[in-house]
Protein backbone atom coordinates (compact mmCIF):
# COMPACT_ATOMS: atom_id res chain seq x y z
CA UNK A 1 0.00 0.00 0.00
CA UNK A 2 1.33 3.31 -0.92
CA UNK A 3 0.63 6.35 1.24
CA UNK A 4 -2.00 8.61 0.63
CA UNK A 5 -2.39 12.77 1.27
CA UNK A 6 -5.60 14.07 1.94
CA UNK A 7 -5.88 17.95 2.25
CA UNK A 8 -8.81 19.46 3.81
CA UNK A 9 -9.94 22.64 5.42
CA UNK A 10 -10.77 22.37 8.77
CA UNK A 11 -11.61 24.95 11.52
CA UNK A 12 -11.97 24.36 15.67
CA UNK A 13 -15.41 25.52 16.81
CA UNK A 14 -16.73 25.32 20.84
CA UNK A 15 -19.82 23.84 21.33
CA UNK A 16 -22.98 24.46 23.16
CA UNK A 17 -20.67 22.54 26.16
CA UNK A 18 -17.59 24.45 25.60
CA UNK A 19 -15.99 21.60 24.18
CA UNK A 20 -13.96 22.46 21.20
CA UNK A 21 -14.32 20.32 17.86
CA UNK A 22 -12.98 20.01 14.44
CA UNK A 23 -15.22 20.98 11.89
CA UNK A 24 -15.14 20.70 8.37
CA UNK A 25 -14.87 23.70 5.86
CA UNK A 26 -13.01 27.31 5.94
CA UNK A 27 -13.48 28.88 9.38
CA UNK A 28 -16.59 31.34 9.43
CA UNK A 29 -17.04 35.09 8.70
CA UNK A 30 -16.46 36.27 12.66
CA UNK A 31 -19.77 37.27 14.23
CA UNK A 32 -20.09 41.00 14.85
CA UNK A 33 -19.28 40.98 18.12
CA UNK A 34 -16.22 39.19 17.63
CA UNK A 35 -15.26 42.58 15.24
CA UNK A 36 -13.69 45.66 16.36
CA UNK A 37 -16.38 48.12 17.38
CA UNK A 38 -16.29 51.43 19.04
CA UNK A 39 -17.39 51.61 22.87
CA UNK A 40 -20.64 52.43 23.96
CA UNK A 41 -19.56 55.58 25.66
CA UNK A 42 -18.20 56.88 22.82
CA UNK A 43 -21.27 56.00 20.71
CA UNK A 44 -23.21 57.62 23.45
CA UNK A 45 -21.30 60.96 23.23
CA UNK A 46 -21.85 61.16 20.39
CA UNK A 47 -25.29 60.65 20.46
CA UNK A 48 -25.50 63.63 23.01
CA UNK A 49 -23.52 65.58 20.70
CA UNK A 50 -26.39 65.04 18.53
CA UNK A 51 -29.26 65.61 20.12
CA UNK A 52 -28.28 69.26 22.15
CA UNK A 53 -27.67 70.07 18.62
CA UNK A 54 -31.40 68.86 17.48
CA UNK A 55 -32.60 70.88 20.84
CA UNK A 56 -30.74 73.94 20.07
CA UNK A 57 -31.41 74.27 16.36
CA UNK A 58 -35.45 73.80 17.22
CA UNK A 59 -35.55 70.43 15.62
CA UNK A 60 -36.24 69.09 18.84
CA UNK A 61 -38.32 70.79 21.31
CA UNK A 62 -36.77 69.28 24.58
CA UNK A 63 -35.58 66.87 26.43
CA UNK A 64 -38.89 65.33 27.08
CA UNK A 65 -39.01 65.17 23.47
CA UNK A 66 -35.86 63.64 22.67
CA UNK A 67 -36.94 60.71 24.91
CA UNK A 68 -40.11 60.37 23.59
CA UNK A 69 -38.63 60.15 20.41
CA UNK A 70 -35.77 57.95 21.18
CA UNK A 71 -37.73 55.50 22.98
CA UNK A 72 -35.89 56.20 26.00
CA UNK A 73 -37.37 57.47 29.41
CA UNK A 74 -36.56 61.19 30.78
CA UNK A 75 -34.44 60.06 33.01
CA UNK A 76 -32.20 57.63 30.47
CA UNK A 77 -32.08 60.78 27.92
CA UNK A 78 -30.97 63.00 31.75
CA UNK A 79 -28.47 60.29 31.92
CA UNK A 80 -27.22 60.56 28.31
CA UNK A 81 -27.29 64.14 28.06
CA UNK A 82 -25.65 64.46 31.60
CA UNK A 83 -22.13 63.16 29.61
CA UNK A 84 -22.10 66.92 27.80
CA UNK A 85 -21.40 67.74 31.43
CA UNK A 86 -17.59 66.41 30.98
CA UNK A 87 -15.02 68.36 30.34
CA UNK A 88 -14.32 68.55 26.46
CA UNK A 89 -11.04 66.96 26.44
CA UNK A 90 -12.44 64.05 28.41
CA UNK A 91 -15.10 64.37 26.05
CA UNK A 92 -12.56 63.88 23.06
CA UNK A 93 -10.59 61.37 24.63
CA UNK A 94 -13.39 59.19 25.36
CA UNK A 95 -14.28 59.68 21.67
CA UNK A 96 -11.24 58.16 20.58
CA UNK A 97 -10.78 55.29 22.76
CA UNK A 98 -9.29 52.37 20.61
CA UNK A 99 -11.82 49.75 19.16
CA UNK A 100 -12.74 46.74 21.49
CA UNK A 101 -12.01 43.69 19.87
CA UNK A 102 -13.43 40.98 22.18
CA UNK A 103 -15.31 40.99 25.31
CA UNK A 104 -16.57 43.94 27.36
CA UNK A 105 -15.54 47.84 27.26
CA UNK A 106 -13.07 49.03 29.43
CA UNK A 107 -15.25 51.96 30.21
CA UNK A 108 -18.44 52.17 30.92
CA UNK A 109 -20.78 55.07 31.00
CA UNK A 110 -21.18 54.16 34.81
CA UNK A 111 -17.20 55.14 35.16
CA UNK A 112 -18.18 58.43 33.40
CA UNK A 113 -21.42 59.35 35.70
CA UNK A 114 -20.08 60.50 38.77
CA UNK A 115 -17.36 62.54 36.62
CA UNK A 116 -19.72 64.12 34.75
CA UNK A 117 -21.50 65.05 37.86
CA UNK A 118 -18.21 67.10 39.09
CA UNK A 119 -18.01 70.79 38.37
CA UNK A 120 -14.92 71.37 37.99
CA UNK A 121 -12.77 70.53 35.02
CA UNK A 122 -9.65 69.85 36.85
CA UNK A 123 -11.05 67.65 39.74
CA UNK A 124 -12.64 65.99 36.22
CA UNK A 125 -9.29 65.29 34.63
CA UNK A 126 -8.02 63.79 37.63
CA UNK A 127 -11.02 61.33 38.23
CA UNK A 128 -10.58 60.71 34.58
CA UNK A 129 -7.18 60.05 35.32
CA UNK A 130 -7.37 57.22 38.25
CA UNK A 131 -10.31 55.80 35.86
CA UNK A 132 -8.08 55.44 32.95
CA UNK A 133 -5.51 53.79 35.03
CA UNK A 134 -2.96 56.45 35.23
CA UNK A 135 -0.78 56.94 32.04
CA UNK A 136 -3.26 57.62 29.75
CA UNK A 137 -4.87 60.74 31.24
CA UNK A 138 -1.51 61.87 31.28
CA UNK A 139 -1.56 63.48 27.73
CA UNK A 140 -4.88 65.11 28.68
CA UNK A 141 -4.47 69.16 29.28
Amino acid sequence: MHGMTVTRAVHFATSGGGHRRMRSGPMPEPKVEDRERVPRVARLIALAIRIDGLIASGAIRDQAEAAHVGHVTRARMTQILNLLHLAPDIQLAVMNLPPTTHGRDPIVERHLRPIAAEVDWRRQREMWTTCLGGDEADQLG
